[in-house]
């Protein structure tokens, strides 16, 4: 069930809420957290029926793994253990076919596997199941319906935000609390999240799809179709994934629980290391948390240093899907952010003295923070074109054409383009705007009639567009 189809928004979400809001209107907090939960199963099941007892399961046995870790005198045994069987599963699921797929093509042995569908969400469900395993030995929630809801809460079940159960279980231990303020920034959130996929991220897929497809059939693209296809899959990407976390964040709202942060305009960073604090920001906290700085981090000087960065992103490269295009985009951010901390340490070297507490006042510091936001920006759009394409010969297609002069000309398409650029440059994100609308002098003003027919406006020009509706980008990982 798609958050951009008729049936979420004219179905789902208004049964589900108007239940939960009447069992908690009648003081029955306990029931309505297991009406979401009901509720919530039934969401997953809606993709694949067989595979709800595969999250079922993971949930059991993970909330005991738990427990046993926090009351076992032997924790790190059991926590091992736990870890194991969890990437054990995402393995197999997830990575059999590729790693038989590679051995075929190196030995040319072709193991016998059957077909693996991928369960929708493993890979999300799995890490927030393995930090909590981790967290453990501090202590546990021990209420079984709070953990459960903590997995498979509908709105972030499927692709995120990456939630951690300290921010989540207390929220629905305690009984979430509905708020004016809430619904109003939910409903904010969700339609600003729909206009965002619907109308911009499936407008631009022709024009990916017009130049991914025939690179990664082996055809010849020209600069301009490979620059357009490039840019266009930039920005898809940028606003389908952000129109995800907004109604992740806007349902969760409604039913006044608060989801963690996940995009924060991440095209307006200036370094690489800024745009991983902006985007997917709770795969980076995940990363930064349990597995860079449990390699060493930054402890163990320099070459310790940048050998943990380009593990981490190779690795979280190829959590994002089983195949070495993803490896190699891993791998290309790995080196931006190596590259930056090593051109950093120079430069901290090379300045004088007396310069570094006058550098930010310059009247020139807007031009160089200009200039790397675009650097940045650049060396984004490059790497996302290995992330985009199906075939290695297709990815170095697209990139060679990119280095050559274009030859023709498609007006229409970098106006959107170029407009497209500016809007994710110096546009407020959604959830400034969703803030600006919760406020107090906002709602004491004439504005909230007139921001309630803009977002009526959204709504209307969204829902005409949902017979295009396709799934989110992020749903494949």
């Amino acid at each position: 069930m798609l958050f951009s189809s008729y049936e979420f928004l004219f179905c789902f979400l208004p049964v589900t809420w108007t239940v939960h809001a009447l069992l908690r209107g009648v003081g029955l907090q306990r029931t309505s957290l297991l009406w979401l939960l009901i509720a919530s199963v039934f969401f997953y099941g809606w993709w694949d029926p067989r595979y709800v007892p595969l999250i079922v399961g993971s949930m059991v046995c993970n909330y005991t793994l738990g427990r046993k870790i926090a009351s076992s005198a032997r924790p790190k045994t059991w926590m091992a253990g736990g870890i194991t069987l969890n990437l054990a599963l995402l393995a197999y699921f997830k990575y059999a076919r590729f790693f038989a797929d590679t051995l075929a093509a190196a030995t040319d042995i072709e193991p016998r596997m059957s077909t693996i569908v991928l369960p929708l969400a493993i890979s999300f469900f799995t890490f927030q199941q393995i930090a909590y395993l981790v967290d453990a030995r501090d202590g546990v929630e021990r209420d079984p319906l709070s953990y459960a809801l903590f997995v498979t809460f509908f709105p972030q079940l499927i692709a995120g935000p990456i939630v951690h159960h300290a921010e989540m279980m207390p929220q629905f231990s305690r009984g979430a609390r509905l708020s004016p303020d809430k619904l109003v920034g939910g409903f904010t959130l969700l339609v600003l999240g729909l206009f965002k996929k619907v109308v911009i991220a499936d407008g631009l897929s022709p024009t990916v799809a017009a130049c991914f497809g025939p690179a990664d059939a082996g055809q010849a693209v020209d600069a301009t179709l490979a620059w357009q296809g490039a840019l266009a899959y930039t920005f898809q990407l940028y606003f389908d994934f952000s129109g995800y976390t907004d109604m992740a964040r806007g349902a969760a709202k409604l039913f006044g629980i608060d989801l963690p942060l996940n995009f924060d305009s991440p095209y307006k960073a200036r370094n690489i290391a800024e745009f991983w604090r902006r985007w997917h920001m709770t795969l980076s906290r995940f990363l930064r948390d349990y597995l860079y700085i449990p390699l060493g981090g930054n402890r163990r000087g320099k070459a310790r240093r940048y050998r943990n960065l380009m593990l981490t992103m190779l690795l979280g490269g190829l959590w994002h899907g089983a195949g070495w295009n993803f490896v190699i985009w891993g791998g290309l951010h790995g080196l931006y952010l190596v590259a930056q901390h090593g051109f950093e340490a120079l430069h901290r070297r090379l300045r004088a003295p007396e310069a570094r507490d006058t550098l930010g006042d310059s009247e020139l510091a807007w031009i160089g923070r200009s200039v790397s936001t675009l650097v940045t920006f650049a060396v984004v759009v490059l790497a996302w074109v290995f992330f985009r394409a199906t075939t290695f010969t297709g990815a170095l297609a697209v990139l060679s054409a990119m280095a050559t002069p274009p030859t023709t000309t498609d007006v229409q398409t970098w106006i959107v383009l170029l407009g497209l650029m500016g809007t994710v440059w110096c546009a407020p994100n959604s959830q400034q705007i969703a803030g600006w609308a919760t406020t107090r002098e906002f709602t004491l003003s004439l504005k909230p009639a007139l921001w309630g027919l803009v977002l009526g406006v959204l709504a209307w020009i969204s829902v005409l567009h949902l017979n295009r509706a396709s799934e989110f980008l992020y749903f494949q990982f």
